[in-house]
Order: C-alpha cells, then sequence, then structure tokens
C-alpha cells in the first residue's frame, strides 16, 4: 500500500474513516461460520491486502462493507459508502502512480475523483454475492482512470478565442492611436456608391523649384500628390496631411 499525499482526494476519505485518535470508526461485523467478527477498517484492510491473505474472510469482508453501504439510506451520512471507497483505494495505488508517471499533465487531484466517481457509480449495481465484488469495483475505477487520463492528454489548450476575438475586433478611436513623431496620414473619403474603390491611384513625383529644393510642404521625397486619368470617373477625394493634425 502506498500512502496518501495530505491534499489528495484519497487522503481527505483516509482522513474521514479513521478520524483523529481514539475517534469511533465505522466497523464491519463480518459473518464467519456461525459467528460475527467485528473489524475495524486497519484490519478489514489487512485481510484484504495483508501479507497472509485469507480468501473466504476477504470474500466475506467484501460482501459485507457493500452488503452494508447499499443498505444506506438515500438521506443517510455515506458512511457505508465511503468505507467501501476506502478499502478500494489500495488497489488503485500501482495505476494511480503508472498514469502520473506516463502523462504529467494529469492532475493528480483530477484523477483520483474519477476513481472515487467510479467506486460510487459500481457501487450502486454492485452484487454483494456475485464473483469477486471488490475486484469489480476496483477494475471500476482503474478503467475510469485510464481513460480520463488518455481524454486529457488528447486535449490541445487554446487560447480564450472569445478574449483574443475580443481584443482582436477592438476599434481604437483615431485619436488614441499612437502617431509617430513624423510622417503624414493618406484620408480617402470615397463617394456614396455601393461598388467602392475601382480606378487606380496614380501617386506623382513633384518638380524641384529652379534652386533644386522641393517645394516647401515636407512631404516625403517621392508622394507630393495624386491624380487621376483626366477621363477616369471620380472615385474620392485623397488628403493628405502631417500624422496627428486635426481634420
Amino acid at each position: 500500500m502506498t500512502s496518501t499525499e495530505p491534499g489528495s482526494v484519497f487522503s481527505r476519505i483516509d482522513r474521514w474513516v479513521l478520524g483523529p485518535p481514539g475517534a469511533t470508526r465505522p466497523s464491519l461485523a463480518v459473518p464467519v461460520g456461525s459467528r460475527a467478527v467485528l473489524l475495524s477498517p486497519e484490519e478489514s484492510r489487512k485481510v484484504l491486502y495483508g501479507a497472509h491473505r485469507d480468501a473466504a474472510l476477504g470474500a466475506a469482508v467484501w460482501r459485507q462493507a457493500i452488503t452494508e453501504a447499499r443498505r444506506e439510506p438515500r438521506d443517510g451520512d455515506g458512511t457505508g459508502g465511503l468505507l467501501v471507497v476506502w478499502l478500494v483505494l489500495p488497489g488503485l495505488y500501482r495505476n494511480l502512480h503508472r498514469i502520473l508517471r506516463l502523462w504529467r499533465r494529469v492532475d493528480r487531484a483530477d484523477l483520483e475523483a474519477e476513481a472515487v466517481l467510479a467506486v460510487l457509480a459500481a457501487l450502486d449495481a454492485a452484487d454483494p454475492d456475485g464473483p469477486d465484488p471488490g475486484g469489480c469495483l476496483i477494475k471500476e475505477a482503474v478503467n475510469r482512470m485510464w481513460a480520463y487520463a488518455k481524454r486529457v492528454t488528447r486535449e490541445i489548450p487554446v487560447v480564450d478565442i472569445a478574449a483574443f476575438a475580443e481584443a482582436r475586433n477592438t476599434t481604437i478611436p483615431p485619436e488614441e492611436r499612437p502617431r509617430p513623431p513624423e510622417g503624414w496620414e493618406v484620408h480617402i473619403t470615397p463617394p456614396p456608391r455601393r461598388e467602392g474603390l475601382y480606378a487606380t491611384l496614380r501617386f506623382a513625383d513633384p518638380h524641384p523649384r529652379q534652386d533644386g529644393r522641393r517645394n516647401g510642404t515636407r512631404l516625403p521625397e517621392l508622394v507630393f500628390r495624386a491624380r487621376r486619368h483626366e477621363e477616369a470617373d471620380l472615385i474620392g477625394t485623397l488628403v493628405l496631411r502631417p500624422a496627428g493634425a486635426r481634420r
């Protein structure tokens, strides 16, 4: 048997079943022949998993534990069910640690919770007088742990799609947009027509003045004004102004 970690689901069940020193613990009155043997939780586990196991007595322990758990009222405190889960736990450790070694992405607490849920679900349909009822509960819990681990490892983490789309689609007001210290902005206002802009914009370099200097507009060297062909339709108005200037 392997001890549970302090914050794990299994350790909480341990503390609940065993309780503090001197506390009253659930016990099993296991029929052996013509008499009943009263076993504590630790003694019941020793019968099931100890070095010198008694198969007949072990079967009787499982039978009595499952019978008492299934007889509990729906509004009861669940003592019998938790005792059955506690008795199942030692049969899960080998597979639990194997899964955690294989897939480090799997969270131990989630894995243990899946095992506990599997035991409680299987307990509702368990047959105390059937062949190896305890082994069936252990098998159900082990299968569910493996299924959960395989499902989790197939999942691919992705970004928060909603947050990503919101950030991507957010429109920053023009007055809040960062502006370069120097530069120019081009604003094109199309006429109100449905077909949009279809003509070609032509950018021309201005002729230098006779003294070799450009016109005193401080425009980029290669872009001065936009022209359209004389026979082309008007496609809109183009305004070129310094970055950050009032519109």
